[in-house]
């Protein structure tokens, strides 16, 4: 087989060990490769190669535009331009559970990796954070996998035996333009599957009339989290903090469907013990700190409207609320109750600062120092002086990362090191 690896980065250098494993030959491209996917590549033997040349296939990186000029011409010259989703669905067939959805797919996947490896089956995690699909297929029972919306932009045969989609709301217009054709990706992770198959959705979602799949569907809100056949498992509010109740329903759903198209026996008290067990994703909506009555809660991921306001409703009041960053189209509007019914100072950060704050008519201030480490630290203390009777300094920011930090986990850094330094203050 002849490939090009279009964009190296974490996901292209996933692509790049698994071809290798593969026999196949490979070239790659990218705009701005690092010292280590270069290391990589010359260890690998791949040279660089070129959108002249033809191959019969192009694994593009997510962040790379589905209709980018280069995979446009690539396509011309006959390659078949796909992601490594479809790549290790075409060369193996591990079963794979895929969750994408606005808000909550990381923490969706995460419960239900949990409640399989509860179950006894050697469950494995990635996709679209750490580690890749295709650095889990060969090692894996079942595979677990976050998708994104600009993966599933690239695939043409993946099919997830169980599918589940969290949510749909708002995200991503500056890639896909338009929310229709935002949606219309995400429920892409369903069109392959079939009749044995399994699509769990958040039972709002109108479900495209092609789908063939067992249609599963959860509350919002699930007051209790129960099995399919209605048996009660635990009440919402047994579930650890962080647990979102929704993710926790859509988890047991997968989970049960999966056990049951496997012919596993579901034993409901260890999927309960496991629920109860349970650990949120690090840096999801977690307790950082507790300061003289003050919770520190960090969020940074938290850049879509439906996450930053499921963010808020958890919150202990009253809330000093951190937002801002880099705007990606995300609308302000649907936050307004619960920011007026809980917040009570805005903290702007960062190039949309001013712009996420001032729309909700409450007291805010706005910093923008010239670090992203420097603009934390003076949010933080800002924040926290607001809340002499105690309350939650919450970031939660909506914006993107990029205006002054490599990327969420950076931002997140920050945060924790402004809240150790503020709380260490006499």
């Amino acid at each position: 087989m002849n490939a090009l690896i279009y964009g190296l980065g974490r996901s292209g250098r996933g692509v790049a060990r698994y071809l290798k494993k593969l026999g196949w030959n490979a070239e790659w491209i990218d705009q701005k490769p690092q010292e280590a996917d270069l290391q990589l590549v010359s260890e690998l033997g791949f040279g660089e190669g070129s959108v002249d040349r033809k191959y019969t296939w192009v694994v593009a990186a997510p962040g790379v535009p589905i209709d980018h000029p280069d995979l446009e011409k690539l396509r011309s010259n006959g390659a078949k331009v796909i992601g490594e989703l479809e790549l290790g669905f075409l060369t193996r067939r591990t079963p794979v559970i895929g969750i994408t959805g606005t808000a909550g797919k990381g923490g969706t996947s995460v419960l239900i990796t949990q409640l399989l490896q509860a179950s006894g089956l050697n469950a494995l995690i990635g996709g679209n954070f750490d580690p890749p699909f295709l650095d889990i297929i060969e090692d894996a029972e079942v595979a677990v996998v976050e998708i994104s919306s600009f993966q599933l932009e690239r695939i043409h045969t993946f099919r997830p035996h169980v599918a589940v989609i969290t949510n749909m709301d708002i995200d991503h217009l500056d890639r896909h333009k338009t929310v229709e054709a935002y949606h219309a990706a995400k429920w892409r992770i369903q069109e392959n599957q079939l009749s044995d198959d399994t699509l769990v959705v958040m039972e709002e979602l109108k479900v495209p009339e092609k789908a063939r799949a067992r249609i599963l569907s959860f509350p919002r809100k699930p007051e209790q989290i129960k099995l399919l056949r209605g048996d009660v498992l635990l009440d919402a509010a047994e579930l650890p903090r962080g647990i979102h109740p929704a993710n926790a329903q859509a988890a047991v759903y997968a989970v049960e469907s999966y056990l049951q198209q496997i012919q596993k026996t579901v034993q409901p008290e260890v999927l309960r013990e496991a629920l109860l067990e349970s650990k949120a994703v690090k840096g999801r909506n977690e307790l950082v700190a507790s300061h003289q009555g003050i919770d520190y809660v960090v969020d940074s991921i938290a850049t879509r409207t439906i996450a930053v306001k499921s963010a808020l409703e958890q919150a202990k009041a009253p809330i000093a609320w951190i937002v801002g960053g880099r705007d990606k189209g995300a609308a302000l509007e649907p936050l307004q109750d619960v920011v007026q019914q809980k917040v009570k100072f805005i903290v702007g950060i960062g190039e949309a600062g001013e712009a996420f704050a001032r729309p909700f008519n409450l007291p805010h201030q706005v910093i923008f120092e010239e670090s992203g480490d420097a603009t934390i630290r003076e949010a933080v203390k800002a924040a926290s002086l607001q809340l002499p009777q105690g309350g939650t300094v919450l970031l939660a920011p909506l914006g993107t990362s990029f205006d002054q930090f490599r990327d969420y986990q950076d931002r997140e850094r920050a945060f924790r090191e402004a809240v150790t330094c503020y709380t260490k203050e006499p």
